[in-house]
């Protein structure tokens, strides 16, 4: 299933980046797989929650850069990471995260998205979009600065500052830091808590907790998709890209 395992347990659906060997680093066909995955998962009756995760020593170290300069997303009607960041943005059912080691890109704004996020220890979130010629997606220029401030948002987008789990806590991008031994068992245990309360009452409390930003959180992922689209045939993302490959440090100037 495009490197993405799943299983349903309890009436939770655990969605697990499989590619440890890459730090599940993303490819167009985990994004799809990943996609369908979550828009199954919550048209299923028999899934209450569901669990992003990913397996190795890594949530995710965000797109797989390879793969990404091969599947360029001008000429695709919806690129998969775009339907990825939809579908979680969109669940009605919870949607928990345990994130450990590297949470890269992707692997940290789709959090914005997460009813509830567990850290191990270890975990290492940093957005690097501009590093990369880009810039921040799934609603994140919004959803980000409504979260911690302009200045502080301009560190973490602008300077690519990395977040340790426990800066991360400090900010309100997780719930709690843990052991990365306790990491699945604290995250389990939440969502089977989940599990067992009223469905309804959870997915009418998860709707209105979002409805004053809705709007507004999808006309800031449409806006950036169109800028983004634009900015990865920008002179600066090929030259950021091909410093990637050449094993360089890339020159703006």
């Amino acid at each position: 299933m495009g490197r993405i395992a799943t299983e349903l347990k309890d009436d939770v659906l655990r969605i697990t980046f499989d590619r440890p060997e890459k730090k599940n680093a993303l490819t167009m066909a985990m994004y799809t797989a990943l996609s369908e995955a979550v828009e199954q998962g919550d048209a299923n009756p028999g899934v209450r929650v569901m669990l992003l995760h990913g397996n190795g020593d890594s949530f995710t170290a965000g797109n797989d850069l390879e793969d990404f300069m091969a599947n360029p997303w001008k000429g695709q009607d919806i690129p998969p990471a775009v339907r990825f960041m939809t579908a979680v943005a969109q669940a009605k059912k919870p949607v928990l995260a345990a994130v450990h080691g590297a949470v890269v890109g992707i692997g940290v704004t789709i959090l914005l998205h997460c009813d509830l996020i567990y850290a191990a220890e270890d975990a290492k979130l940093v957005m690097p979009f501009v590093n990369l010629g880009i810039i921040p997606e799934a609603g994140s220029t919004l959803l980000v600065p409504l979260l911690i401030g302009h200045q502080r948002a301009a560190e973490l987008f602008m300077l690519s500052a990395p977040m340790t789990a426990r800066r991360a806590y400090e900010l309100g991008f997780v719930n709690a830091v843990v052991p990365r031994d306790k990491l699945m068992e604290t995250a389990w245990g939440a969502a089977q808590t989940l599990a067992e309360k009223p469905l309804a009452a959870l997915r009418a409390t998860k709707a209105l907790m979002k409805k004053p930003w809705e709007a507004e959180v999808a006309r800031a992922m449409h806006e950036e998709v169109e800028v983004l689209t634009e900015r990865l045939t920008s002179p600066e993302c090929r030259e950021a890209l091909l410093a990637f490959l050449q094993k360089r440090k890339p020159n703006f100037r």
